[in-house]
């Protein structure tokens, strides 16, 4: 479960996204239910205290009513439609500067609690990206949530942020099949003007199309971020009648947790932060130390591979890298076809590589997919692509990517100075050779650099005097979000740190026991588990 930041190595950061809930929603069917009312209309008045000129957005009352016609692809139609599931939409504005202007609307899907006279309150869930739809998440959570304590303690309460998933307006750049010619057109060569043309009139042309393609264009671009991200998260406290708020955050999530925390200190109950954004770190060092934590995961991968009867690998770890590369990057030149008209590139196969190694459970997928491709045969890691990349069967995709995108140009400054630039891709190169083209590393100004908005954070130290104690979770060989980065984050809030000793992206709510009550322990009774506490499946 949980997820992340995403895009194309090494250009920017990959999706902070645990591979369980891609590929979980790729494959779950869930029932349908029976029972949920057309409409149960809900209106506590506003909760807490208030934000000068926002009364009637934080005070609004609730429509619930099913989830079906929130479904935004294939998967999503038929998870949506469990009866056990109630949906409902908050309004906000798009700019808070100017709080009587333009609304947008934020989509929520709830779980109620199945004890209600035992109930705590709302447990919100953020799955990361950004991008993630946490109403999926939670629509994919349903059935290992039923019966545990935490859902006889609180409403399980799943978001889209503004501009994703079901949420309105939506953050658009690519149609589809824009988004499929992309991922087959190698952009990589900038060692000739040509090929440094092409790439930079495709990121200038990306950013147009963001502005062009998005409700309300440039003003929904400016105000996407996890600054305003966090503004709803309490408008929604309040409208759900919590007067603190219980958040549970995986990945990018940890970074909208710690925002919030920084915006709202005196509204925070609880807060898990799973799979920590470091958020002191600049993009070129989160990079970097992204690239060694999946350098890390498949050293770990191909020393399991070499224990199988079938190793795509060949036996000895130790030319992994060399293996793995003489597969993947003849696709430079030739990719493979896969059977539906689409070929599978260079980008494609490291991407559902990459996708693959967010938890082990998957190895054998990524194995299976490496010996396809020695026969010719590239579907298998189609496959995986085209889950991290959130493309359903029908060619349709999720507005994942480009969400994620529209909101890293704004949460971070562009990286612009050319010397930098080529320091990060000669960085990148070392820490992760398995991922080497081959070809020279040169200086890549991604479309942040020409973003027609301008950024609204940076990277900085949080600072929270007073907040109550958090626990943050990390992951020994998390490959998406270093195990340091959770040490950092946990010190800087003044929280507590649990470690999982693993390799995987994120791991509560996974079924590893000693983190899975540490962690509700800390839900429901605010008991941090000792300190020092390691844990092992």
């Amino acid at each position: 479960m949980s997820s992340s930041r995403r895009t194309r190595l090494p250009k920017t950061l990959l999706c902070l996204t645990a591979a369980t809930t891609a590929l979980t929603s790729a494959c779950t069917s869930v029932s349908l239910g029976t029972g949920v009312p057309a409409t149960v209309v809900q209106h506590l008045g506003p909760v807490g205290p208030v934000p000068a000129g926002l009364t009637s957005f934080y005070g609004q009352a609730l429509s619930w009513g099913g989830c079906a016609p929130y479904a935004t692809n294939q998967s999503a139609q038929s998870s949506f439609a469990d009866g056990t599931l109630q949906c409902a939409r908050v309004t906000a504005p798009i700019d808070y500067s100017d709080p009587h202007g333009k609304t947008l609307t934020i989509a929520v899907m709830r779980v109620r609690a199945s004890d209600q006279s035992a109930r705590i309150g709302s447990l919100l869930v953020n799955p990361g990206g950004p991008g993630g739809s946490g109403m999926e998440l939670v629509a994919n959570m349903l059935r290992t949530w039923t019966g545990t304590d935490l859902a006889k303690r609180f409403d399980l309460i799943g978001f889209d942020p503004r501009g994703i998933g079901a949420s309105t307006p939506a953050i658009r750049c690519l149609t589809g099949p824009q988004q499929d010619a992309v991922r087959v057109t190698d952009l990589d060569d900038e060692t000739t003007p040509a090929g440094i043309a092409a790439y930079d009139h495709q990121q200038k042309s990306y950013a147009e199309s963001c502005a062009r393609n998005t409700g309300d264009g440039t003003q929904m671009l400016a105000n996407v971020g996890t600054r305003d991200v966090v503004k709803d998260m309490d408008v929604l406290r309040s409208t759900l009648g919590d007067r603190k708020l219980t958040y549970l955050g995986y990945s990018y999530g940890t970074l909208i947790g710690t925002t919030y925390a920084e915006q709202f200190p005196k509204n925070v109950r609880a807060l898990v932060l799973d799979g920590a954004v470091d958020p002191t770190q600049s993009v070129v060092d989160e990079t970097v130390n992204q690239g060694t934590g999946f350098q890390t995961a498949f050293t770990q991968f191909a020393a399991w591979c070499a224990k199988q009867q079938h190793c795509a690998l060949g036996r000895d770890p130790k030319n992994a890298t060399q293996a793995y590369r003489g597969l993947v990057n003849p696709l430079l030149t030739h990719p493979v076809a896969v059977g539906d008209g689409r070929r599978l590139s260079y980008d494609d196969a490291t991407t559902g590589t990459i996708q693959a190694l967010y938890s082990q459970s998957y190895w054998g997928y990524l194995n299976n997919g490496l010996n396809d491709l020695q026969q010719g045969r590239g579907s298998t890691l189609m496959t995986l692509a085209d889950v991290y990349d959130g493309r359903d069967p029908t060619g349709t995709y999720s507005n994942e990517q480009d969400a994620f995108n529209a909101i890293r140009c704004v949460d971070d400054p562009p990286v612009t100075d050319p010397t930098l630039q080529l320091t990060a891709a000669q960085r990148y190169k070392q820490v992760a050779p398995f991922l080497d083209d081959g070809r020279p590393a040169t200086a890549q100004a991604d479309a942040c650099t020409v973003w027609p908005v301008p950024p609204t954070g940076k990277p900085h130290t949080p600072s929270v005097p007073g907040l109550p104690p958090v626990l943050v979770v990390s992951t020994t060989n998390d490959p998406a979000t270093p195990y340091q980065a959770g040490v950092n984050l946990a010190k800087a809030l003044g929280g507590g740190l649990l470690t999982f000793e693993g390799t995987q992206h994120t791991a509560f709510l996974q079924g590893i026991g000693c983190v899975d009550r540490a962690g509700t322990d800390y839900l429901i009774n605010l008991t941090l588990p000792p300190a020092g506490t390691r844990c092992t499946r």
